[in-house]
């Protein structure tokens, strides 16, 4: 793996991460201080600008994965067109190495593919517990309203109100971290695959 391709696997690795410390269920008061001080940190705000940028180059090398594997597609199956006379030793070595350079391209698609879709949910992830946290602090006011007897009536609409808005969010959540592992497990399972895949071919080799 390139230089370039195993910065993008750690900047994956961090980006699972972050998302489970953004799940973790912490306490109301403990969670309102962390994302306050996200919010509101110049250093943060600094690197969130950082990540884009790099967000940008993941893209361009997800577009070149993209049509490194449409090539190498094409190479194959005009491969096949061609290969009846040719050799057997010369087909097989041929054909190995263009399958080699198929499995390294499919790796670096799905690898920059995953890391652009989980900022995606990061970014979505972020936003709707910042919402969160916002309207419960919402409810809170209200139920202490509630409770010094001032517009009552008016309150008890309004809190139920942000009840169910707070059970949408929730489940949307809940919808993402599900969405988080599946992502998680076909990345692992397609590295698995290709890993298997190239052990194959190596033996073939020899």
């Amino acid at each position: 793996m390139t230089l370039y391709y195993s910065l993008v696997f750690c900047l994956l690795v961090f980006e699972m991460a972050v998302f489970m410390g953004l799940i973790l269920p912490l306490p109301f008061t403990v969670k309102r201080k962390l994302f306050t001080f996200i919010s509101e940190s110049p250093v943060v705000a600094k690197l969130q600008y950082g990540l884009k940028i790099t967000f940008i180059f993941i893209l361009i090398l997800f577009i070149d994965s993209v049509n490194r594997v449409y090539r190498v597609q094409l190479e194959l199956a005009s491969f096949h067109k061609e290969g009846g006379g040719m050799a057997a030793a010369a087909l097989g070595t041929d054909r190995m190495e263009i399958q080699a350079r198929k499995f390294y391209s499919q790796r670096n698609m799905y690898l920059c593919g995953f890391t652009l879709f989980l900022s995606l949910i990061l970014n979505r992830t972020y936003t709707m517990i910042l919402e969160v946290l916002r309207l419960e602090e919402k409810v809170k006011l209200l139920e202490s309203e509630k409770k010094s007897g001032a517009k009552q009536a008016v309150e008890a609409g309004e809190v139920a109100r942000l009840k169910k808005q707070l059970e949408g969010k929730d489940r949307d959540l809940e919808t993402l971290k599900k969405q988080c592992e599946g992502l998680t497990r076909e990345y692992h399972s397609l590295g698995d695959k290709v890993a298997g895949e190239k052990d194959a071919t190596s033996k073939k080799d020899l």
